[in-house]
């Protein structure tokens, strides 16, 4: 190793042959899927080769490239769970069904009808911003109150159509 961090490329690659074997077997027993094996072996050579300036002549060379190994595993072990959590397998592709649409026609009729039982002055500020996309400023300027009572119209309103529909 010691030659390869001076630049010795032969010294490398003979670094690698010495090692690769061992580095599979140390990774066979964390990954199952043989192709996914094959990437974090080459994840782990291109690791290696990446931290060799970290390498340390007076200590051992085993246990810093099994670190270097264990650590790769367990990215790519991350990788796959965080990927594998929001898959999933269905033999069909699930068509939308009819009381969905009925579902979602009651939620407006809800939510109208709750729009018209809030009081007038928090429907207009719900309306104007989340309807017709006005900032807060800019309702305040048209209604004449200030930034921080439409916040709370706004927020009050809101509550009570979330609340309204979900009855």
């Amino acid at each position: 190793m010691e030659s390869a961090q001076k630049g010795d490329r032969e010294a490398f690659l003979a670094l690698l042959k010495d090692l690769g074997p061992m580095l599979a077997g140390f990774l066979r027993r964390r990954i199952a899927d043989p192709h996914d094996l094959e990437d974090v072996c080459q994840e782990t050579l291109i690791a290696i080769y990446e931290s060799r300036h970290t390498y340390q002549p007076s200590r051992p060379l085993e246990p810093w490239i099994f670190a270097i190994a264990r650590h790769v595993a367990a990215n790519h072990y991350r990788r796959h769970m965080s990927r594998t959590i929001w898959h999933e397998l269905v033999s069909e592709v699930p068509e939308r069904a009819q009381e969905s649409v009925e579902g979602d026609a009651s939620c407006l009729v809800k939510f109208r009808q709750a729009l018209g039982q809030l009081p007038a002055f928090q429907r207009e500020a719900f309306l104007m911003t989340k309807i017709e996309g006005l900032s807060l400023l800019e309702a305040s300027e048209r209604t004449g109150a200030s930034v921080g009572t439409l916040k709370v119209r706004v927020h009050r309103a809101y509550d009570f159509l979330k609340r309204a529909i979900l009855r």
